[in-house]
Formats: structure tokens, sequence, C-alpha cells
């Protein structure tokens, strides 16, 4: 599978605090996942002025599926001392439509985050050509 060198040159640390304000800039950053042939979900670490601090590969899955527990995308965000983390996860199958896992998923970590204090701000679903704001399109989650 993936070593750790590969994952590691996923992970980012932003130095200069990009503010993410919008889906396409998620979307945008995301350039280096958006065409791969499996599924990765990166969670982006904000600090209270919405800027971020880093960019974490959580976990890295199938071609249509991806293990998620609200550990391992909490534990670095509690470390980093984030107040609040954008989540974001490609398809490669080309349709950045969630499924109905991508939406139950995102409910329990913005229920998670809401229990121990960070704010779940979106989950940005991204193909090659493009993306999907769950907060955009309002599916009763945030």
């Amino acid at each position: 599978m993936f070593n750790k060198v590969l994952i590691k040159e996923y992970n980012q640390k932003y130095p200069n605090k990009i503010k993410l304000n919008t889906a396409a800039e998620v979307y945008a950053e995301m350039y280096d996942i958006r065409q791969n042939d499996r599924e990765f979900l990166v969670v982006f670490h904000l600090n209270t002025k919405n800027q971020v601090i880093a960019r974490e590969i959580v976990s890295i899955g199938i071609l249509n599926a991806s293990l998620i527990h609200p550990r391992e995308v909490f534990k670095h965000a509690i470390c980093f001392s984030a107040n609040a983390i954008i989540l974001s996860h490609n398809h490669p199958s080309g349709d950045p439509t969630p499924s109905s896992e991508d939406l139950q998923v995102t409910k329990t970590l913005r229920d998670v985050g809401s229990l121990i204090g960070i704010d779940v701000l979106d989950h940005v679903v991204v193909c090659e050509n493009d993306y999907y704001s769950l907060r955009m399109h309002d599916h009763d989650i945030f």
C-alpha cells in the first residue's frame, strides 16, 4: 500500500496561514488529490481566523469507499488546537455527488465536533473537474 514517505508528501503545514473562504478554494487546494484512483479523506485544520494551520490525509480508501472514524479525524485537530476543520475527499468516479454514506459520516463528524468544540465548517467532495459542497447544498447537516 502507501508508505509513510508518500503520505508525508501529501500532508502539509501552511506557514502562510491561507484562508479557505469558499468551496472553490478548497477544491483548488485539493489539486494533488482530485485525480487519484482511490478515495483520500483530507482534513484542513483551521485557527480562530479560519486560516489553515495544516492539511492532513486522514484516510486512504479504495475505489469507492474510505474507512473514516472520528478518532482519526479529530486526533490532530486537537493536537493543533484547531478551532474548526473542513473535510474534503475525492470521488475517483468523476461524479462529485455525495453518497448516502458521505452524508451520514458528515453528520456524525459534525456531532462529534460539536461535542468537543471543533466546528466542521464544510465537507467538499471533489473530482477532476468539479466539486460539491455539502454546506452550499443544505443537506440538513450544517
